[in-house]
């Protein structure tokens, strides 16, 4: 086996999508992906990835052949403007709004934008304010 190495970030290792229309995810997934700074990292037959989301087509042998239910999940943001391309980015590319951007009371600081992608999954970017972190991410190596 060839030597890898993961980008990984705090408690999620990865999140799978499994989606009616792949073209129309990639297009939206691509979009919020690139205003959040995020490359698309990966593409094959009926899937892509962008560090820990995977999405795939339903006969993708990952999938085992259904699609995955509605979710919700929350991308990190660098700022508020990150915050807002990625709103605008969402409803260029197929996404319908959620929640517009902004201060949301679930604490102080927390300024976030809320989108429902192709399949009715409720995406989030999230900016929690100014913080310190003791690392962006970690890199592991096997």
């Amino acid at each position: 086996m060839e030597t890898q190495e993961l980008h990984r970030g705090r408690l999620i290792d990865h999140i799978q999508l499994v989606v009616r229309d792949i073209a129309a995810s990639e297009k939206f997934y691509s979009a919020v992906m690139s205003a959040l700074g995020i490359p698309i990292s990966g593409r094959g037959e009926g899937y892509f990835w962008a560090d820990e989301l995977f999405v795939s087509s339903p006969d993708n042998p990952a999938a085992q052949g259904l699609l995955t239910g509605r979710h919700h999940l929350a991308f990190q943001a660098k700022n508020r403007a990150e915050v807002d391309a990625f709103y605008k980015a969402a409803l260029a590319s197929g996404g319908t709004s959620n929640g517009e951007p902004g201060e949301r009371d679930y604490h102080p600081g927390y300024y976030a934008a809320f989108v429902l992608d192709p399949d009715g999954n409720n995406i989030e970017a999230v900016y929690h304010g100014e913080a310190n972190r003791s690392a962006p991410s970690v890199y592991i190596t096997f």
